[in-house]
């Protein structure tokens, strides 16, 4: 049960606050009861799925994946946002499958912000280094997909 509670709890503490490393993880952990050491903490960090992305200036900040909630201290659509202007380049569309090239080392951060932003008709994305596959939900709109992405430029 206490490993079930302590990642809930590392979950929470992604969420509601702006971390930047395992170390104010680690910190707020102990304030919460929980003694984790920096293996285990980086374990579960890996099992949850954590990714670290841009904070939208000149960092990194944690982020849960799926998580699209204003309770976050930085304004999550707003650092997703730069993630995309910085690395966007182009998309192309097969059927209801999505191609989005951006700049190299960007696809990452960049499929991060799409998924978190919840863009209406995208499913889910897969990043290598400068190219992700988008799936689109059935129906989905390519003209309203095209519209978002060249209203962030």
């Amino acid at each position: 049960m206490q490993k079930a509670e302590r990642m809930e709890t590392v979950k929470r503490i992604i969420r509601e606050n702006r971390i930047s490393s395992q170390e104010q993880i680690l910190s707020e952990l102990q304030k919460e009861g929980f003694e984790v050491t920096q293996a285990t903490l980086s374990r579960d960090l890996k099992q949850l799925k954590v990714a670290k992305i841009s904070d939208g200036t000149d960092g990194y900040m944690y982020s849960v994946p799926g998580f699209n909630k204003p309770k976050q201290a930085v304004p999550a659509s707003s650092v997703y946002i730069e993630d995309l202007k910085r690395g966007f380049i182009s998309l192309a569309f097969s059927g209801n499958m999505c191609m989005i090239i951006t700049l190299v080392g960007h696809a990452n951060s960049v499929a991060a912000a799409i998924d978190n932003l919840a863009i209406p008709g995208i499913l889910g994305t897969v990043a290598g280094d400068d190219t992700i596959f988008v799936l689109l939900s059935e129906g989905a709109s390519r003209a309203e997909i095209e519209n978002f992405f060249r209203g962030i430029e």
